[in-house]
């Protein structure tokens, strides 16, 4: 009945869309890097939005630490929005931003993996329990409302323990973007024991201690043939990139000198949105039209959803159905987090430029520093690693002091 309740208020929200439709504007609509015209392209635009995984507040899983609460409604909301920022990397690393959602079903086995990772239970790499409980290494009790700065932490340290996607969580701090960190920690060698492709591209998996060249010559039987695929090795190993930026925009409320730049970050096409809200009202902010922000808003209970591991997952509450919410920019709380997404080196280089050039060089006051090289007076950077110990989900939380010592001066960085 529970089930069947859950659905019937997801299904509700199709008829909002009457009562809170999209403008009648022809400005434009941005939505995560893509430009819509709400007149002309308004199925393409809703599909897109209802494509974007959507994380509520959910009730009756098991309880968090075993004793713990076993809903989050009224403490979760930001922790949701993190699943969304992180799902929607996922989902571009995996699927590729113009993968779209259909609602009869049929789709990829990629799709049912990235929602596995987010089911509400303690063995899911990025469930709320998990979030909940690595948050206690933030100063953060489980059922305490959390910031963006702090969710952001955690899905840093979250993301260690994903060998499946390999993503790299960057961080920010002090509003300053440092080039050289970045790269030096998408280019580490992926971890474990995982296999990568030959860089000759002959498809064949090589050990993760066997260097390209190793590779080339197992392949090729002699040091004089010439890789096709050497010299872009390098670029190659890049591990896909989630980079978030913790900023303050004013002091109660967002400086207006801010707002345009804003904006200008749901242009991007490396946009993977922007955490934020109001004070203890978390959303996810995921595009922009005219001097409004469109959100995906987490403050909806609905039941949590049992799936069996490698089964497909009954996901139509996973997804908005309803017509984009919306806010005025100018009722936004100035503490929010920017988010996007880098899969390839290349990527990243071409978001570098764009930062350079609509939201730099345009602008008197910056949102955020993007510098070349580490600052000589902050510690030196140390990538995040893995910590050498065996665990599971639910005993992720009783290997964060050990985390924290392995990471102890890269964590003095994002303080």
């Amino acid at each position: 009945m529970e089930a069947v309740l859950a659905k019937y208020e997801n299904q509700i929200n199709v008829f909002s869309e009457f009562l809170e439709d999209l403008p009648d504007t022809d400005e434009p609509v941005w939505v995560l890097g893509e430009c819509y015209n709400v007149k002309t392209e308004k199925t393409e635009l809703l599909s897109d939005v209802h494509s974007r995984l959507w994380f509520t507040y959910r009730k009756k899983f098991s309880p968090i630490g075993g004793t713990g609460p076993s809903s989050d409604t009224g403490w979760g909301c930001m922790l949701r929005c993190g699943q969304m920022i992180l799902a929607q990397a996922l989902v571009c690393s995996q699927l590729g931003r113009a993968w779209r959602w259909r609602t009869e079903g049929g789709q990829p086995e990629e799709y049912h993996r990235i929602l596995h990772c987010f089911l509400d239970r303690k063995d899911s790499c990025y469930s709320v329990h998990q979030m909940a409980q690595m948050g206690v290494g933030e100063g953060k009790s489980v059922g305490e409302w959390y910031g963006p700065n702090t969710v952001a932490q955690v899905l840093k340290k979250l993301a260690l323990f994903d060998d499946w996607n390999s993503l790299a969580v960057y961080v920010s701090m002090d509003n300053t973007v440092v080039i050289e960190d970045i790269k030096k920690q998408c280019r580490q060698a992926s971890r474990g024991s995982r296999l990568r492709p030959r860089p000759c591209g002959w498809g064949e998996p090589f050990a993760s201690g066997e260097t390209p060249e190793q590779a080339c010559l197992h392949t090729h039987g002699n040091r004089a043939t010439v890789c096709p695929h050497s010299q872009s090795q390098s670029r190659s190993d890049w591990r896909p990139l989630l980079l978030v930026i913790p900023l303050r925009l004013g002091i109660n409320h967002i400086n207006p000198v801010y707002i345009q730049a804003l904006k200008e970050c749901f242009k991007i096409p490396q946009s993977c949105g922007v955490l934020g809200g109001k004070p203890n009202l978390a959303y996810y902010f995921i595009g922009c039209v005219g001097e409004e922000l469109i959100y995906l808003d987490p403050h909806t209970t609905q039941s949590a959803v049992e799936s069996e591991a490698g089964s497909g997952v009954d996901d139509q509450s996973y997804h908005c159905l309803r017509s984009p919410r919306r806010m005025k920019i100018t009722n936004l709380d100035p503490s929010v987090a920017l988010g996007f997404f880098c899969k390839s080196e290349d990527d990243f280089d071409s978001w570098c430029s764009l930062v350079q050039q609509e939201i730099q060089m345009k602008r008197n006051l910056r949102m955020f520093e993007l510098v070349e090289n580490h600052p000589p007076h902050w510690p030196p950077f140390v990538p995040p690693t893995k910590p050498e110990v065996q665990t599971t989900g639910a005993e992720f939380i009783e290997s964060s002091d050990k985390l924290s010592e392995s990471e102890e001066e890269f964590e003095i960085l994002n303080v």
